[in-house]
């Protein structure tokens, strides 16, 4: 029976010492090398630790050097980190480059990292902020489509290889976001539909996650009262109290049609398994959403 070990965790951002069973009688990525963006906290961390117990050996790529470090040493020699601004490309490539020179090959992609820009204060158009435009554009829709083309160089001589997206429902209706988040969104899908058309022929898969709200530190910080994210990817206002997190947990509960049930990080880290494992080895080109259902109902009259 395999013994549990001990091992770094994350509860609203705080790291504490528990219990983590990382060993599961089926390993469903045993052997692969993945590259997760954004890999520090969030959905992010909660793919690593995912990616790490099903036996993949994982990048961890972030900016936050603190937090990526203390997740890696956590759930080393399974995990490393390295420091990676998606709107660089030089970083990009750098990481891409140095890890197909340490394990020999990469197996999946996960572009996660991104930001919401302000949320808490849907500006109507004819007040559009050109900058935040720019900028969560460059970081959501660059940042995707540089890690798109630096792994697609690393996965076409080997003709195998998975490419994973984080899009959400804003990427697929309209009324879920501010502007400049939804165009970020909507390009993340339609940026995967046409990778996956290119790629195809190459044996590399191209699929995209479609989350409803997960309160993260990240979310639960740009939503606050007139709160608006900064540089720092949102974390501005500090690790959020745990009645904040459940305020917002219980806002998506509400929204969703799909009752009785919480989505969490783990949840999106869930479905992320699932289309970087053989188990999905025929699915390409496509948005698994994960939102209870809310964008299949949110305009129903009565039913």
């Amino acid at each position: 029976m395999p013994v549990p070990v001990m091992s770094e965790r994350t509860f609203q951002g705080i790291h504490v010492l528990g219990r983590e069973n990382n060993s599961p009688s089926h390993k469903r990525l045993e052997g692969k090398i993945a590259i997760v963006t954004g890999g520090a906290r969030g959905i992010g961390e909660a793919t690593v630790r995912l990616f790490a117990r099903h036996g993949a050996k994982v990048i961890i790529a972030d900016i936050e050097d603190t937090l990526g470090t203390v997740l890696a040493n956590s759930l080393a020699p399974s995990a490393a980190y390295v420091h990676c601004d998606v709107t660089s490309e030089r970083d990009v490539e750098s990481l891409i480059d140095s890890t197909v020179s340490k394990y020999g090959r990469l197996d999946i992609l996960f572009n996660n990292a991104g930001v919401l820009g302000n949320q808490a204060n849907h500006k109507s158009i004819v007040d559009f902020d050109a900058d935040e435009f720019d900028r969560v554009m460059r970081v959501n829709v660059r940042g995707a489509a540089l890690g798109m083309k630096h792994a697609a160089r690393a996965m076409i001589p080997r003709g195998s290889g998975c490419i994973i997206s984080t899009s959400s429902v804003a990427g697929v209706m309209g009324g879920l976001g501010p502007h400049a988040y939804t165009a970020s969104k909507h390009a993340i899908v339609g940026l995967t539909k046409n990778t996956a058309c290119e790629l195809g022929k190459y044996g590399i898969r191209v699929n995209c996650i479609s989350p409803f709200g997960v309160a993260t530190a990240m979310l639960v910080n740009a939503w606050r009262s007139g709160g608006e994210e900064d540089e720092d990817e949102g974390m501005s206002f500090g690790v959020p109290s745990g009645e904040e997190v459940e305020k917002m947990e219980e806002f998506v509960r509400g929204l969703a049609d799909l009752k009785g049930s919480t989505l969490r990080a783990k949840d999106v880290a869930e479905a992320a398994l699932y289309l970087a494992s053989d188990e999905s080895k025929y699915v390409s080109g496509h948005n698994l959403v994960v939102d209870g259902g809310i964008t299949t109902s949110r305009n129903c009259v009565g039913l």
